[in-house]
């Protein structure tokens, strides 16, 4: 098996930029399921974020890069309030009912 993990300056997350804590996810930027294998470093909580709001087929045609997620109006909200947290915040997130609806592939 072969990873390529992107590292960033000072170790910050590079969805929401804050500095990255002792709890962290590695994030497919392509999912696995779909054969990804370039993964980015991020917060546990940005990571359910991602996976609540977009199915892994909207990830892998749209959403692969962290630019473009950064793009969508839910990952915008979430960043703007997700950057008045500490670091270390984690909340358990809660899917919509749009999400439930969707399929995982």
């Amino acid at each position: 098996m072969r990873y390529t993990i992107l590292m960033y300056i000072e170790d910050l997350c590079p969805l929401c930029d804050r500095p990255l804590a002792t709890s962290w996810d590695d994030h497919h930027l392509i999912p696995k399921t779909f054969k990804g294998t370039e993964k980015v470093r991020i917060h546990k909580i940005c990571h359910r974020k991602i996976h609540s709001v977009f199915t892994e087929r909207e990830l892998k045609n749209h959403y692969h890069t962290i630019e473009r997620l950064k793009e969508n109006e839910h990952i915008q909200k979430f960043i703007k309030w997700i950057g008045k947290k500490d670091p270390d915040f984690y909340e358990k997130t809660k899917e919509t009912n749009e999400r439930k609806g969707k399929r995982r592939r």
